[in-house]
């Protein structure tokens, strides 16, 4: 089908989906991949290795990452979007990056995946309402995309953009927010090699719920910069006034890095509550970074992270 990327394995070739999708404590560390305990998707699409910034937290099963998101181009409730997205058409989807690069085009999706090498990523997310999922990727390095287009040497941030169809997203028919929906990256955090574009989570293209067919994720910042269905990509000299931060500054920063020492004005962000677990479980304490620190921190050294939030 055009424009959706589809894995070449087969359901037969690997752990049974039902088996798979029902299997909550799936533990994806080191020792699992030396005892040969990787037979599902997560490890076959790359022989059993899966990326060396995997997480070997459990995996939140398809059903829960796929029932609780934020979409606003669907509806305000976290269960609106999958019962909505399904409206959304994806044949032929193109991107369009343009700005401060070299080679500005039009990109079909299967122009953008042609020669790319896709790897599976566990990556723990959080988002600022205090709770998280950890979710099996399909994607690649936000720096491959980059590197091909040519960034001219004065950019110094990335803009992206969200769809903006009427017809097919019933929430754009609120004024909840500034449509289109846009987000922005400094160009040294787009280029870091944790930032992917996604497309696809399991071994599966990726659901209309959590962003298909191509969505950002940067996993050490909260889950609002991670912005779905990508329509437009922008290298600028000039920091964005992104969505979120233009509709409640004081609330939402730029940076929205995780940081459990800077709370949101209405609540604390020093703990948070998974997803999939009880109501009555002990909430955990968040993580700097979202405990990627040894991957992204050099890249605020010397700023004030609570000005800089």
């Amino acid at each position: 089908m055009a424009g959706r990327w589809k894995n070449d394995l087969n359901w037969s070739e690997v752990t049974p989906k039902p088996v798979w999708l029902n299997r909550r404590h799936l533990m994806l560390g080191a020792a699992a991949v030396a005892g040969g305990l990787l037979a599902g998707p997560v490890g076959a699409a790359l022989g059993g290795r899966p990326s060396k910034y995997s997480t070997d937290e459990a995996i939140n099963t398809l059903e829960q990452i796929t029932n609780y998101n934020n979409f606003y181009e669907f509806g305000s409730r976290k269960t609106d979007p999958a019962k909505h997205a399904s409206a959304l058409t994806t044949d032929g989807w193109e991107i369009r990056i343009d700005g401060m690069v070299d080679k500005p085009a039009t990109w079909s999706m299967d122009d953008l995946l042609e020669g790319v090498t896709l790897e599976e990523r566990i990556y723990r997310l959080r988002c600022v309402e205090g709770w998280s999922m950890v979710i099996p990727w399909t994607g690649f390095e936000r720096a491959d995309l980059l590197n091909r287009v040519g960034v001219q040497p004065s950019a110094k941030f990335v803009v992206f953009e969200t769809a903006e169809r009427r017809d097919e997203m019933p929430g754009l028919r609120s004024p909840v927010l500034d449509w289109p929906y846009t987000e922005g990256l400094r160009l040294d955090e787009a280029m870091n090699p944790l930032t992917i574009l996604a497309t696809g989570l399991y071994d599966e293209p990726l659901p209309n719920q959590n962003g298909a067919p191509i969505r950002l994720v940067v996993p050490w910042k909260y889950g609002f910069k991670s912005i779905k269905s990508i329509v437009r990509i922008t290298l600028s000299d000039r920091q964005p006034r992104t969505t979120w931060n233009r509709l409640q500054p004081e609330e939402y920063g730029f940076y929205a890095n995780v940081n459990p020492r800077v709370d949101h004005p209405r609540w604390s962000q020093a703990t948070e509550r998974r997803i999939g677990g009880s109501l009555f479980a002990k909430r955990k304490p968040t993580k700097m970074f979202n405990g990627y620190a040894d991957t992204v921190a050099h890249m605020y050294d010397g700023m004030d992270l609570k000005k800089n939030y």
